[in-house]
């Protein structure tokens, strides 16, 4: 059976490192630490494909920007024939404090719209989805321009710890499946 990474995030060098890409950089370091092969633009999507644990993965980081990654994701999904339990999309949240994962099966979209249009797109809400803290301190008004500013120095400076915990997620969710990660680590 495959999976289907789908890191979420915006394409363009104007977003590299921003709080709102979280995704793309878990996509990145996953793929590197199985020894994906490397990130090829295909349709709706940055694509890599390796294996863990004798499983095949594709990684996938959508080109459609972060509001319209439903149709990145169900496409991948579509055509390479990978069931949505096999799915797990990780993006930033806002509401977890900064480092903080949370693993769901299913739920809302929590304000966030790439989740909101991936709900919309593959018409159901029963996927797993990687919730990564990036904390809320913003003023009023200035969410927007939080998320997409780059971390903290010292936010950097704990970055790889989270980014290393969120691998040990991935990994967890194809071996054991969402109920047995979920119960190891949230």
């Amino acid at each position: 059976m495959k999976y289907l990474i789908a890191g979420l995030g915006n394409i363009g060098s104007e977003y590299e490192f921003t709080r709102h890409n979280i995704g793309f950089d878990i996509a990145d370091d996953f793929a590197k630490d199985i020894k994906a092969d490397g990130f090829e633009l295909l349709r709706h999507a940055f694509v890599a494909r390796g294996k863990y644990a004798g499983k095949p993965v594709v990684i996938i980081k959508p080109t459609t920007f972060m509001n319209l990654s439903g149709k990145a994701v169900k496409y991948w999904l579509d055509t390479e024939k990978i069931p949505v339990t096999n799915l797990i999309v990780v993006l930033d949240d806002l509401a977890l404090p900064f480092g903080k994962l949370r693993l769901r099966k299913k739920g809302g979209d929590g304000n966030h719209n790439g989740l909101t249009d991936i709900i919309r797109m593959l018409g159901r809400n029963d996927f797993a989805r990687l919730r990564f803290g990036i904390g809320n301190d913003f003023s009023r008004g200035r969410q927007a321009e939080y998320v997409l500013s780059r971390w903290t120095t010292d936010e950097e400076k704990q970055l790889p710890e989270s980014m290393e915990k969120a691998l040990e997620i991935i990994k967890s969710f194809i071996k054991s499946g969402v109920d047995n990660t979920m119960n190891k680590y949230n």
